[in-house]
């Protein structure tokens, strides 16, 4: 219980930290959100009216106090460009985003895990090592830059999944999975081979360990020796760096929803910027920041786990 309240104590510290950094990096950007509201052709009046109205003539501690009770509220202020509330926005993009996010962690564990097991096993052969150069390359390799190469060979060539666009899964279940499969790859690449080179490490410094020759003399099958008990301890690292691949996965989905033109929060993020909607821009930094900080939360209690030594320490 005190390992949970400390972990959660420290979640809602990092949290409020970062709000406090975003609110105050907007404050100090260039750039009147009335005037932009406006448009250049109006008079210093009606800006001073409307910045009124906004509360942008309130202290900078009352703002951002104001903003934190909007955010546990649901009221995140309204877009300067849609002129809708952002929440509204948000509901929209998110889905998309999510989307992407979860297949592409499922293909990172799913390819990843097998194959790092794979070559851990079968280390030295000539396939393990073709795979492990392959390793390399994927890590080297920029998911735009891939992205590209997989439209061009699957999209443009082969015609087996659409160039660009989205499709809801509510509406067609194949056809959003294949709008959402070669960006999910896209992204899943270099963090698959990022898993398969920690896996693969991890597994075989665990072969080496004492408890490792103990089961061998007891006569375990290598079988059982690596799912029963290697597995369980190379685990540890991996999921330590399962929580940077997802939080990178969720950066990475603002570059490849534009190169694949899909409506989520990182295509948004993007015009956002463009048109200097600084609400939602506050808005959307803080979601993104606030999920990364939730996933490596969940992955702390995870190795409560996975570990049953953090248990005695907790």
């Amino acid at each position: 219980m005190k390992y949970f309240l400390y972990k959660a104590s420290t979640f809602f510290a990092t949290i409020m930290f970062i709000s406090i950094i975003i609110f105050f990096i907007f404050q100090v950007i260039p750039g009147n959100p009335a005037q932009i509201i406006l448009g250049i052709d109006a008079d210093e009046q009606q800006v001073i009216q409307l910045e009124e109205k906004l509360g942008l003539n309130n202290p900078p501690m009352e703002r951002y106090i104001d903003w934190i009770k909007g955010i546990f509220q649901g009221d995140l202020g309204d877009s300067l460009k849609y002129q809708t509330p952002v929440i509204e926005i948000l509901q929209d993009r998110i889905p998309v985003t999510l989307s992407l996010a979860i297949l592409s962690i499922l293909l990172t564990v799913i390819i990843g895990i097998p194959l790092g097991i794979l070559i851990a096993r079968t280390d030295g052969k000539w396939y393990s090592v073709i795979l492990s150069t392959l390793t390399q390359l994927g890590i080297a390799i920029p998911s735009f830059w891939f992205g590209f190469i997989l439209i061009l060979l699957f999209a443009v060539l082969l015609k087996w999944f659409p160039t660009f666009g989205y499709v809801p899964w509510s509406e067609d279940f194949v056809g959003a999975f294949k709008s959402f499969f070669l960006p999910s790859l896209a992204i899943a690449v270099t963090n698959i081979a990022v898993v398969i080179r920690y896996l693969r490490n991890t597994i075989l410094d665990q072969s080496k360990m004492d408890y490792v020759r103990t089961a061998r003399v007891k006569g375990l099958s290598e079988r059982s020796i690596v799912y029963g008990h290697v597995l369980r301890n190379a685990l540890i690292p991996v999921l330590t760096i399962m929580g940077m691949i997802i939080a990178d996965t969720i950066g990475g989905s603002i570059i490849i929803e534009n190169v694949f033109a899909l409506p989520g929060l990182g295509n948004l993020l993007i015009q956002s910027i463009t048109s200097r909607d600084f609400p939602l821009i506050q808005s959307l930094v803080m979601y993104i920041a606030i999920l990364v900080v939730v996933i490596n939360f969940i992955v702390d209690l995870l190795y409560r786990v996975v570990d049953p030594r953090i248990r005695l320490k907790g």
